[in-house]
């Protein structure tokens, strides 16, 4: 899936957190992130209404009790997903969280 990769200066001016609190939300796995070229990044996709998507944090969560780190994570949820016909974020995004989840507890 293409999309826009926000740095955690991008995140601050786009919800308007400190720096901070911003890691915490990744560290949490609320905002999943990964590494491009040694920068921390996070799809713009993960965000909705300048905040993260509520489904995220569950998602990851399972996918990391299943064994996933967290750019296996990130990867997961925008490749696409045959079982699902989309990607699991655009899955999310359409409301189908049940689904997602569903599919990634089978992943373990």
């Amino acid at each position: 899936m293409d999309t826009a990769w926000l740095t955690i200066p991008d995140l601050v001016d786009r919800m308007g957190l400190s720096p901070s609190r911003i890691r915490r939300l990744v560290e949490e796995r609320a905002l999943p992130a990964t590494r491009h070229d040694g920068v921390l990044v996070v799809p713009e996709v993960f965000l909705a209404d300048h905040a993260p998507m509520g489904e995220l944090r569950g998602t990851a969560m399972l996918l990391g009790d299943v064994g996933f780190d967290d750019d296996e994570i990130v990867a997961w949820l925008l490749e696409d997903e045959p079982s699902l016909g989309t990607s699991p974020i655009a899955a999310l995004r359409a409301g189908r969280k049940a689904e997602v989840r569903r599919i990634a507890q089978a992943l373990a």
